[in-house]
């Protein structure tokens, strides 16, 4: 049981290493998207119940940038990446 423990943990820190086959960017992309969507889980809860979720707009909006550009980073870095290998095809 320790050895299948340990053995996830060090597959969890080879995300962090220089040479990885994991995309960085995708993975925080993800994880903010992930907690964005346990707000609005909690604020539909919460208003079900007849509770005001306050959520501070500034927390919010940086979730939501951190999204964006996680995941706007990414795509324009596959675009320009397949414009360079084209043009090195011809």
């Amino acid at each position: 049981m320790f050895s299948y423990i340990r053995r996830k943990f060090m597959a969890f820190s080879d995300i962090f290493k220089d040479n990885n086959e994991y995309n960085e960017k995708n993975i925080v992309g993800f994880m903010s998207f992930a907690v964005m969507a346990i707000f609005a889980g909690a604020d539909i809860v919460t208003g079900i119940m007849g509770n005001q979720l306050e959520i501070s707009d500034t927390i919010f909006n940086s979730f939501v940038i951190i999204v964006l550009g996680s995941f706007g980073i990414d795509g324009v870095t596959k675009i320009f990446s397949k414009k360079d290998d084209s043009s090195e095809e011809g």
